[in-house]
């Protein structure tokens, strides 16, 4: 059973900077992409960021040039490097690996860490 454990939440304020880190458990972390999501109250999870196996990333255009993921294949962690953080990015973030043919279209979630930007 693959799981994604999240850190590195918490509260910040608006202008601050925060780090995400997540690190599955078992032998597919170079294999797979891997995403960030979020999702604050009332509100649908959407798609922060996107990383494929071979570096290529995406983003969405709410983070662009603030937002920063990348892995580290040698230590089996996925990061998400969020500067000039907004109230409006308050959420909980959640690590994923997107459903593939390499994973039997299974997709998988972490816990979830909350993100809270004040004021």
């Amino acid at each position: 059973q693959v799981q994604l454990v999240e850190s590195g939440g918490g509260l910040v304020q608006a202008g601050g900077s925060l780090r995400l880190s997540c690190a599955p458990s078992g032998s597919i972390f170079g294999i797979n992409p891997m995403a960030w999501y979020r999702q604050a109250p009332e509100k649908q999870r959407e798609l922060v960021a996107l990383i494929s196996t071979s570096d290529n990333v995406n983003y969405a255009d709410s983070v662009k040039g603030r937002f920063t993921i990348s892995r580290d294949n040698a230590k089996n962690t996925l990061y998400l490097q969020m500067n000039s953080l907004k109230p409006e990015d308050s959420a909980v973030y959640y690590c994923n690996i997107p459903p593939t043919p390499i994973n039997n279209w299974h997709t998988y979630w972490g816990q979830g860490t909350q993100v809270t930007v004040s004021s």
